[in-house]
C-alpha cells in the first residue's frame, strides 16, 4: 500500500492557492481540467516532497474545485492535513500577519493548528525538536476550536 494524495473541495479556487501556495509554500505539480465534468483538480507538494510527487504522483494533495457553485460545510468533518516545517514560530507568524486564522497557536514550539479559506484545520508540526517557548505564543490560549 502506498498514500498518495489527499482530496479538499475547494469554494474559492484563487483563495485556496493562495492560502496553499503562497502562505504555506506547497508547489502546483499539474493541473487538470475536465469540461465534461466541470471541475478543476490541481495537486499540490511540499517542496520536500517534489521530487518523489513527480516520479511517484504522490504525496500530494488535491484540491477540488466544482465550477458550479456549491455550498461547502463542516471543514472540520474533513479532519486535517499535516506538514512538518522548519520553524513553527516563524510560519505561524506569517499565516497570522496575512490573515489566517490560527486554531491552536504553538504554545509548545512544536505543534499548531490553522485554518484554511474553506475551514479545514491544517496542522503544523515543528521539524526535529520542539522549540523553546516564545511569546507572544506561549501565553496565548487557543483561537478557536481545533
Amino acid at each position: 500500500m502506498q498514500y498518495l494524495h489527499t482530496m479538499a473541495r475547494v469554494s474559492d479556487l484563487d483563495a485556496s492557492l493562495h492560502f496553499y501556495c503562497d502562505l504555506l509554500g506547497l508547489k502546483e505539480v499539474r493541473r487538470k481540467e475536465n469540461e465534461k465534468g466541470r471541475f478543476t483538480l490541481i495537486f499540490l507538494a511540499a517542496p520536500a516532497d517534489e521530487q518523489r510527487s513527480e516520479r511517484l504522483t504522490a504525496p500530494e494533495l488535491e484540491l477540488t474545485y466544482n465550477w458550479d457553485p456549491e455550498e461547502y460545510s463542516g471543514g472540520r468533518n474533513f479532519g486535517h492535513l499535516a506538514y512538518r516545517v522548519d520553524d513553527i514560530y516563524a510560519l505561524c507568524k506569517y499565516l497570522q500577519d496575512n490573515g489566517v486564522t490560527i486554531n491552536r497557536p504553538p504554545r509548545d514550539g512544536y505543534m499548531a493548528f490553522v485554518k484554511s479559506p474553506d475551514g479545514i484545520s491544517v496542522e503544523l508540526l515543528q521539524k526535529g525538536d520542539a522549540l523553546a517557548p516564545q511569546e507572544p505564543w506561549a501565553s496565548m490560549e487557543n483561537s478557536g476550536s481545533w
